[in-house]
């Protein structure tokens, strides 16, 4: 009998290249970093201030950097090698995650010294700063990688690959900070970090500088007109964008939901983020075995999955049903991002890949704007409106588009 090996196998065939491996490597590392700093992070503020306004203020000094300085990361992704923007990038988070361990281990930055938490508050700052700065080249390197035929593969099992983390590294972190402390946490993560940056550094230099000369903000005006005077690439980015506005707020007030209405608890909200996970990684593989065609149409129909399990979520209370549509919620989220990244890389030229793909980006920071409208409905109309609302709001948009937008639904 034939037998099936990893290198026949379309769904993994961008690891048949040298280069993605090494990418994918640092990018496991990063990737694993960030998920234990989400955890131990705000676990630390709330032992310190016992507020969960500081913790809000906490999202909005890490989400507020990211929005204004991606326009900027552009400009380094298209003006830099990629690769050292990476390698600079992961060298900085290493070095504030260094810090704020020292900070800890000494007793700098601790609950017996008020006022303490204002060093995380400038980690936040400073993170969301290096991820704005870094994430455009990040993305943007892909297509520099592997080719066009293999760039939805490659991007489908990137997704895979932070999925993963999503799904084991915030329990891991929740371990060693219960089993050790802060600062061995984030002692270790620091040494993610550099693991990264290693990986990134034995990276060959790919792809070409697309610009020389000229200011910062003269190449974000380019950048911005050539979006505006592409209405392909305009359209992904509209589109994107209302769908990550109305579908990201539940995850912030997942919380409310496993208290109030699923009466579940933090073991239940964890199990829910889990399931999630695994619905995410099921849709990974999914497309990264799927031929590139039809692209548009799967992620609308992918959006549509999740609209409507997001609002089946946020409308039951019965704990199996809510388990079964976090399976769909992970799953059509992952078609959105997968699908988008994929499609504005495909339709971009090579000059502007890195600004474009930074105002892909600044839907992190748009999503914090979305989750504070999102938390005012909540104590007016209640949880399950506010999510459910918006969930129905998203069901509509996304079959009006898949209606009465043939450009969209015919995007390959």
């Amino acid at each position: 009998a034939a037998t099936v090996s990893l290198r026949s196998l379309r769904t993994f065939t961008s690891f048949k290249v040298p280069v993605f491996r090494l990418y994918y490597g640092a990018m496991l590392a990063q990737m694993a970093a960030m998920n234990m700093q989400m955890i131990s992070k705000g676990l630390l503020v709330y032992r310190l201030t016992e507020s969960a306004s500081i913790l809000g203020l906490m999202a909005l000094a890490n989400s507020l950097p990211m929005l204004f300085f991606s326009f900027y990361g552009g400009v380094l992704a298209d003006r830099l090698r990629k690769k050292w923007v990476i390698f600079v990038g992961d060298l900085c988070y290493a070095a504030i995650s260094l810090a704020v361990a020292v900070a800890l281990v000494t007793g700098f930055l601790s609950a017996d010294r008020p006022g303490s938490w204002v060093i995380l508050l400038v980690y936040s700052l400073a993170s969301g700063t290096i991820m704005g700065l870094m994430m455009p080249a990040r993305q943007a390197v892909v297509a520099e990688i592997v080719n066009e035929s293999q760039l939805m593969n490659a991007l489908a099992l990137n997704t895979l690959g932070m999925n993963l983390n999503r799904l084991i590294m915030p329990a891991a972190a929740g371990f060693m900070v219960e089993a050790f402390d802060f600062g061995a946490t984030y002692f270790f993560m620091t040494g993610l970090y550099l693991l990264a940056a290693t990986f990134v550094w034995l990276m060959p230099l790919k792809g070409h500088i697309s610009l020389r000369g000229g200011g910062a903000l003269a190449d974000i005006k380019s950048g911005l007109k050539y979006v505006r005077h592409e209405p392909t690439i305009l359209m992904i980015l509209i589109v994107t964008l209302v769908i990550v506005v109305l579908s990201m707020p539940y995850m912030t007030l997942l919380p409310v939901f496993t208290e109030d209405i699923l009466k579940v608890g933090a073991g239940g909200m964890g199990v829910l983020i889990s399931i999630s996970g695994i619905g995410a990684i099921v849709g990974s593989l999914v497309l990264a075995s799927l031929p590139n065609k039809s692209r548009a149409m799967i992620m609308l129909i992918g959006s549509l999955v999740l609209g409507l399990a997001l609002a089946g979520f946020s409308f039951t209370t019965q704990w199996r049903v809510a388990r079964g549509m976090m399976v769909f919620v992970g799953l059509g989220q992952t078609a959105r991002m997968t699908l988008s990244n994929t499609l504005l890389q495909y339709y971009v030229v090579d000059e502007y890949r890195g600004r474009v793909l930074s105002l892909y980006l600044m839907e992190f920071g748009l999503t914090s704007f979305a989750v504070f409208f999102a938390a005012v409905m909540t104590d007016v109309i209640g949880v399950q409106w506010a999510v459910g609302g918006l969930a129905i709001a998203l069901v509509v948009f996304v079959v009006l588009v898949t209606l009465f937008s043939p450009r969209m639904r015919k995007l390959d």
